[in-house]
């Protein structure tokens, strides 16, 4: 996936994304904030074809365009586009008093909270992990953590699309109102003797990952309710915060249950 700003409109209305790639470009589609969706004359494939009715079912605009143009409209150095991009307007960070209302209603929600991930390489890795194992919403801090930019969106592979990343002010706070709703608030420190399958239940829960290099910010650490670290038996040491991510997420769900009946991730509004 890749994507890049565009103008629209000719008194420099609202901001659209440009976005490359079947998989991004369904994950959009399903949203509803796709407003046109190009295929590059030539271009002939049966998961297009799939794409297009589906977007057409939903009143998506599809044109066929010139290759020159639709190249043209490309991002710099995108070569992986498949043939179709969209024009879509890009999902943005919630604001922190939106959290409840994401919550509200489900079922035993997991929430990622990222304290730190300053890489946005690893912020949209770890986004398409989140998206990929049920998580409700992703939580990071206002100041210290990456933007949810052009890398970050294309490196979540159409995560950033479908789940919501809320940015709170004080990330301690936040984790003490997730504990007052009846959160257990689980961090991840490498140095721990804590392992998941001695502090997982059924409840919501809330899975704290620090930054890269660093770890846990001393507050942060203090609030959580357990730490766990990953059980290693090779020569390293550590593992990239994405990676991490990723392996936590997926030995947590798998313990409370929900990798059992694999459902497809619902967008919440």
């Amino acid at each position: 996936m890749s994507a890049k700003r565009r103008g629209h409109g000719e008194s420099g209305g609202a901001q659209q994304w440009v976005v490359c790639g079947v998989h991004p470009v369904r994950a959009l589609v399903r949203t509803g904030r796709v407003s046109e969706i190009w295929i590059r004359s030539g271009v002939r494939e049966a998961r297009l074809q799939s794409l297009v009715t589906e977007a057409q079912a939903t009143q998506v605009s599809v044109r066929e365009v010139a290759a020159r143009v639709f190249d043209e409209a490309l991002p710099s150095g995108e070569a992986n586009h498949q043939g179709v991009l969209a024009m879509a307007k890009p999902r943005e960070m919630e604001p922190e008093n939106a959290l409840p209302i994401l919550l509200d209603g489900l079922h035993n929600p997991l929430v990622l909270v990222l304290d730190g991930v300053t890489d946005p390489h690893n912020f949209g890795a770890c986004l398409r992990s989140a998206a990929a194992f049920g998580v409700a919403a992703v939580v990071v801090p206002k100041d210290n953590s990456a933007p949810l930019n052009q890398v970050a969106r294309k490196t979540s592979s159409g995560a950033s699309e479908l789940i919501p990343v809320v940015r709170v002010t004080n990330l301690a706070r936040c984790l003490r109102g997730l504990q007052e709703a009846g959160f257990w608030v689980v961090g991840a420190a490498g140095e721990s003797e804590g392992r998941l399958e001695q502090i997982v239940d059924g409840g919501p829960m809330a899975l704290v990952m620090g930054a890269e290099g660093s770890g846990l910010r001393r507050l942060t650490r203090e609030v959580c309710d357990a730490l766990v670290a990953i059980p290693m038996c090779g020569q390293m040491e550590s593992l990239n915060v994405s990676v991490a991510t990723g392996v936590l997420l997926f030995d947590l769900q798998g313990k409370r249950g929900v990798l059992a009946q694999p459902t497809n991730h619902v967008e919440r509004v």
